[in-house]
């Protein structure tokens, strides 16, 4: 939601870092493969015991996921570009889910439910995506939900960084991401039916 509804805020900085980049010679690929990098480190910090510089890595990856977009947009879109976003944005996901279940493996039952309700959203918003006629500014059809990248960094880092809250947080990150899927589920038979 915020993601499609709040976006117009933040794409300035979003342009002057991918020009910036693409002034400095950075392919979008490029950009993608760091934000996937400093991704993970959100991952590796948590482990460590440093959830708020995880949060930050978080955050900047998100940043650097949103500018590689705009990047291509810039240049040339590819698909197999498409492909590594999509699919290093769930890395980073599992990565996150991965490493709370390792500090805190009490709630492994909560973060399976999420990440069941992930799988689900997740697989319809790309089913949808690939046999839609329609396309948008991406380069594919993007179903917008109310859970969306930004929310999804939102109830990461409450998870990250309220421990004594974690098992409700997973649960009402289960319960939006949950919710996404129907909606795109109840839109896909709107549009494609």
């Amino acid at each position: 939601m915020l993601d499609t509804h709040a976006r117009k805020f933040a794409q300035p900085s979003i342009n002057y870092a991918a020009n910036k980049l693409l002034t400095r010679g950075y392919t979008p690929n490029q950009i993608t493969v760091f934000a996937l990098l400093v991704g993970i480190g959100t991952s590796v910090l948590y482990v460590m015991g440093f959830p708020s510089l995880a949060v930050v890595f978080l955050w900047t990856s998100g940043f650097l996921d949103a500018v590689d977009g705009t990047m291509a947009r810039h240049t040339k879109t590819s698909p197999f570009g498409t492909v590594m976003d999509i699919t290093f944005d769930r890395i980073v996901e599992v990565a996150i889910i991965v490493a709370i279940a390792y500090v805190h493996p009490e709630v492994i039952w909560p973060l399976l439910l999420l990440t069941v309700a992930i799988v689900i959203s997740m697989t319809i918003f790309l089913v949808v995506g690939a046999v839609s006629e329609q396309s948008g500014v991406k380069s594919f059809y993007y179903q917008a939900g109310l859970a969306e990248r930004t929310e999804g960094f939102l109830l990461f880092s409450i998870m990250l960084l309220f421990p004594s809250v974690l098992y409700w947080s997973i649960l009402l990150f289960f319960v939006v991401e949950l919710f996404t899927g129907i909606q795109r589920f109840v839109e896909a038979g709107r549009i494609l039916g």
